[in-house]
C-alpha cells in the first residue's frame, strides 16, 4: 500500500539546492509529487511505496543545509504521476539564506577544464558554493530576488538548470560566459582598458609592481605582491598595522607552523583569513612584524583564475577600507575614496546589495564574524517575543531574534564614525526585510551616548518598542555561556554601572542577573583616551612616581610636559578611571619599549604578546585585595614588580622578552585565581571567559590552565567571536532572559 505525506523541513534551507536535493532523491525512490520553498521552510507532498526510505535521505539535508526539524502530516488526495519542483510562494520567515561560500572543488574544475563551457569564467558556481547573502534582495532566495536578476540565463544555462541530475539543477547564481556578469580592468582614473583576458592582464600588473583595488564577493580589497608591501602601507598611512595575505596552501604550509584543524578550517568552504604563527618570528616582517601573519587560500573563481597567472608565491589582500569603516562596494566609491593608493581597478559588473569583509579565525576562536560565517544562525529559546540587539560602538554587530534563532549580522565597525553608523542601519533594515519580525523589545549599551544606543531610542520612539539596556561586559557573559557560572570578561573598554570604564570583570550568575565579584584595580587614564593613543600615558597613571617620572624624561619627555601629567594624576583633572585589561597591557608594553604611540587598534597589546613569545615566564607574587565585596588584582603592585625587573637591564632584549611573557603570565594567573575563588564560594563548576583580551594565546591558556588546575571547567564561545562582535547576541540573550523572568 503506497505511503504519503505532507513534509515540512526548517532550517537553513534557503540557498543550499535543498529543492535539487528533494527532487534527485524522490526519483531515486519512485516518490511522486512536488516540492516548494516558501521562504523559511521546504513543503513537500509524497506518494509512494518507499516513503519511509525517502523521508530517511531528505532528513540528511545538501551539505550547506542546516535541518532544524521535519514534520509529517496527513495527506489527501490522489497521486499525481511525476515529481515536480513548484514555483516559490511567501511565507511566515523563519529560515535565513546561508552565507557566501567559497568556490567548490567541482567548479574550479569545471574552470580549468579545456574547451569546457566554464572554462576561465571568474563567476562558475553551483548549488554548493557562491554568493548567497552578498546577493539577496528578499526572501524566497530565487533569481529574480537576487543581484543575477540582471543576467538572464542563456539556453545552455537555463538546460542545465533544468537538468536533474546537474549540480547546477535550479541553482540560482548559475551564469557563464555568454549571460553572466563580465569583468572589467580600469585604469587609476576609472577609464576602462579593453583586454581580452583582465585577470590575466591583472595578474601581470601586480607582478609589475601595480597596486590594484579588485571587486570581489562582497567588497573591494587592495592587492599586490610582497615586494610592494611597504609602499603600500606608506600610501594608507599605516606603516604598523600587519596585512593580510592570499596565497596557495603549500606556499603557506611551507611558511607557517600551521595546525591539521587551522589547515582543514583554511580550506574549509568558507575560506576565512586564519591568523597563524609563522616558522620564523622575525620573517616578512615588511608584511607583519608581529610573530603571526593572516592567511587566506583563493575562494572565488576569481581568484583561483589571478594565482593561475600570477609569479608571485603571494598577494597582500586587504579589505579597502578604511579600518572601523564599512567595506566599498562600487566602483564609483572606489574611485573616489581609493584614488591615491590604487593604480588600476578590477571590477564586474554583479551588484553586491549587502557588503560583507572577510572573516577572521586565530585558534580556533572567531575574530571578525563575516564572509562565510554570517549571517550567524543560533538556536536558542528566548520566548516568543522578537528582540533587536543594536551592540556596542566598536566591532559592532547587530542581531535579531524571531521564532526561536538569533540571526548575527555580518561585521559592521566602529559606529563611531559617519559611514559605519549608516551601515548599522542598513544592516539592520536589510535582516528585518529578510526576516520580517515583529520587534517588541531593543537592546543596547549601557553607554547613553553610543551611537548604537542612539540609534535603538531613536527605533523605539518609531515602533514603541521596549528599551532594555545592558552593561557591555554582562552581554559578553551572557554571549558565552547561558547558565549561572563565574564569568571573566576582559577588554579594553566597557562603560560600568559606576560610570566608570570597566574591562577587567569577574561576575556571579546568569542573565539577567549578574553581580560583580571581582576586578582589576582601578587606575587613572590621563587625559582620558589620550592615554589609549600614548600608552606611556597610561604608565604614569598607574605608577605616578620619581622612578617613572626619570624613566620618561630618559625617552625624551619634556619637564613641562610631565609637569601637566602630574598635576592631571594628582588633582583628577582631565582623567578617567579604568579596571580595563587592555590598559594594564597598554602600560607594559610602554614600560618595555615596545609600543610607545598606537597607530591601530590592539597594538600596544599585540606587539607585547609577539614580544614574549617563545619566552618561560616567571612566577610572580599575586597581589590580592579587597575593595567592598569585589576581590580586586592590584595591578599596580604587579606592574612595579614588571618596572623593577626592566630598571635592573634595561637594554637587554632577553630581559625585555622574559619580562613581557611573565606580565601577560602572572596578569591572567591573577584573574584566573580571583575566579576560582569566586566560584569556590558560590559552588559553581563553570567558569566562562570572554572579551578581546581573549584573544591573547597566552592569557587565555594560563587562565584556562589555573581553571583547570583548580578543578573547574572554562567555557569559552567558538561560535560568536570572544571580542565585541559578540555583544550584540549577548545583548539578545540578556533581554530575552529578562522577558521571560
Amino acid at each position: 500500500m503506497p505511503k504519503q505525506g505532507h513534509i515540512i523541513i526548517r532550517g537553513i534551507v534557503q540557498g543550499v539546492g535543498f529543492r535539487p536535493f528533494v527532487y534527485a532523491r524522490a526519483i531515486a525512490h519512485g516518490i511522486r509529487g512536488s516540492v516548494c520553498n516558501t521562504g523559511s521552510e521546504v513543503q513537500i507532498d509524497a506518494w509512494g511505496d518507499n516513503f519511509d526510505d525517502f523521508l530517511s535521505d531528505l532528513r540528511k539535508g545538501p551539505p550547506l543545509s542546516t535541518i532544524d526539524s521535519v514534520e509529517v502530516h496527513p495527506l489527501s488526495g490522489d497521486s499525481p504521476k511525476s515529481f515536480h519542483i513548484l514555483k516559490s510562494h511567501d511565507g511566515v520567515r523563519t529560515g535565513l539564506i546561508p552565507p557566501d561560500i567559497a568556490t567548490c572543488p567541482d567548479c574550479i574544475k569545471d574552470i580549468f577544464t579545456p574547451n569546457g563551457r566554464y572554462e576561465g569564467y571568474f563567476a562558475t558556481s553551483c548549488v554548493n558554493c557562491g554568493p548567497r547573502y552578498s546577493i539577496i534582495k528578499t526572501l524566497p532566495y530565487d533569481r529574480e530576488r537576487t543581484a543575477m536578476d540582471e543576467f538572464p540565463p542563456c539556453g545552455d544555462c537555463s538546460e542545465e538548470y533544468s537538468d536533474p541530475f546537474s549540480r547546477r539543477h535550479h541553482a540560482q547564481t548559475i551564469a557563464c560566459q555568454i549571460c553572466g556578469p563580465e569583468l572589467v580592468l580600469h585604469s587609476g582614473t576609472g577609464a576602462v582598458i579593453k583586454e581580452q583576458s583582465p585577470i590575466k592582464r591583472t595578474a601581470q600588473l601586480l607582478d609589475q609592481g601595480s597596486i590594484i583595488a579588485i571587486r570581489g564577493i562582497g567588497g573591494f580589497h587592495i592587492a599586490c605582491t610582497g615586494d610592494m608591501a611597504r609602499t603600500l602601507k606608506e600610501r594608507l598611512g599605516r606603516t604598523e598595522q600587519p596585512f593580510a595575505i592570499m596565497a596557495r596552501k603549500e606556499w603557506i604550509l611551507d611558511n607557517t607552523s600551521i595546525s591539521p584543524d587551522e589547515e582543514k578550517i583554511l580550506q574549509s568552504e568558507i575560506s576565512p583569513i586564519v591568523v597563524l604563527d609563522k616558522k620564523d618570528p622575525n620573517a616578512l616582517d615588511n608584511v607583519s612584524n608581529l610573530h603571526t601573519i593572516g592567511c587566506m587560500v583563493p575562494y572565488t573563481g576569481l581568484h583561483h583564475l589571478l594565482f593561475s597567472y600570477l609569479s608571485a608565491p603571494y598577494l597582500i589582500m586587504t579589505s579597502a577600507n578604511a579600518p572601523g569603516y564599512p567595506m566599498i562596494t562600487t566602483l564609483a566609491e572606489a574611485l573616489s575614496k581609493l584614488s591615491r593608493i590604487t593604480d588600476y581597478y578590477l571590477t564586474h559588473t554583479r551588484d553586491i546589495m549587502n557588503r560583507c569583509d572577510d572573516s577572521v579565525i586565530r585558534k580556533g576562536h572567531i575574530i571578525r564574524l563575516s564572509r562565510g560565517y554570517a549571517p550567524k544562525r543560533t538556536k536558542i529559546d528566548l520566548g516568543n517575543t522578537a528582540i533587536l540587539g543594536t551592540g556596542p560602538e566598536l566591532n559592532a554587530t547587530v542581531t535579531l531574534y524571531t521564532q526561536g534563532f538569533c540571526i548575527t549580522s555580518p561585521h559592521i565597525g566602529n559606529v563611531r564614525n559617519p559611514g559605519t553608523y549608516a551601515y548599522l542601519k542598513e544592516t539592520t533594515s536589510c535582516l528585518c526585510n529578510l526576516m520580517q519580525p515583529d520587534i517588541k523589545i531593543i537592546a543596547h549599551d549601557l553607554h547613553p551616548q553610543f551611537l548604537s544606543t542612539r540609534y535603538a531610542k531613536e527605533l523605539s520612539d518609531e515602533t514603541g518598542a521596549l528599551l532594555v539596556p545592558v552593561q557591555h561586559h554582562e552581554a559578553h557573559i551572557a554571549a558565552s555561556c547561558q547558565k549561572e557560572c563565574i564569568g571573566i570578561a576582559i577588554d579594553g573598554v566597557g562603560y560600568g554601572t559606576d560610570g566608570t570604564i570597566w574591562g577587567g570583570e569577574i561576575f556571579q550568575g546568569s542573565a539577567p542577573h549578574y553581580s560583580r565579584v571581582g576586578h582589576l584595580m582601578p587606575v587613572l587614564m590621563p587625559g582620558g583616551d589620550l592615554a589609549t593613543i600614548w600608552p606611556e600615558r597610561m604608565l604614569y597613571g598607574i605608577l605616578p612616581d620619581e622612578q617613572t617620572h626619570q624613566l620618561l624624561l630618559s625617552r625624551g619627555w619634556k619637564e613641562q610636559d610631565l609637569s601637566i601629567l602630574e598635576k592631571q594624576v594628582s588633582k583628577r583633572f582631565n582623567t578617567a578611571v579604568t579596571s580595563s585589561t587592555g590598559r594594564i597591557l597598554d602600560a607594559a608594553a610602554a614600560l618595555l619599549g615596545i609600543c610607545r604611540k598606537k597607530t591601530y587598534d590592539g597594538e600596544p597589546a599585540m606587539k607585547l604578546e609577539s614580544a614574549a613569545y617563545g619566552a618561560s615566564p616567571e612566577t610572580w607574587e599575586i597581589p590580592l585585595t579587597r575593595i567592598g565585596t569585589a576581590e580586586v588584582l592590584d595591578t599596580p603592585s604587579l606592574l612595579k614588580q614588571a618596572r623593577d625587573r626592566f630598571m635592573s637591564d634595561p637594554k637587554d632584549s632577553q630581559n625585555i622578552q622574559q619580562i613581557a611573557a611573565s606580565i601577560q603570565y602572572n596578569l591572567a594567573r591573577g584573574i584566573g585565581v580571583i575566579a576560582c575563588n569566586a566560584a569556590a564560594s558560590a559552588g559553581l563548576q563553570t567558569i566562562a571567559l570572554s572579551g578581546g583580551v581573549a584573544y591573547n594565546e597566552m592569557i587565555r591558556n594560563t587562565i584556562r590552565e589555573t581553571v583547570h588546575k583548580n578543578g573547574y571547567q572554562l567555557c569559552t564561545n567558538h561560535d560568536m567571536p570572544l571580542g565585541d562582535g559578540c555583544i550584540s547576541f549577548g545583548q539578545c540573550v540578556y533581554a530575552g532572559k529578562k522577558e521571560i523572568l
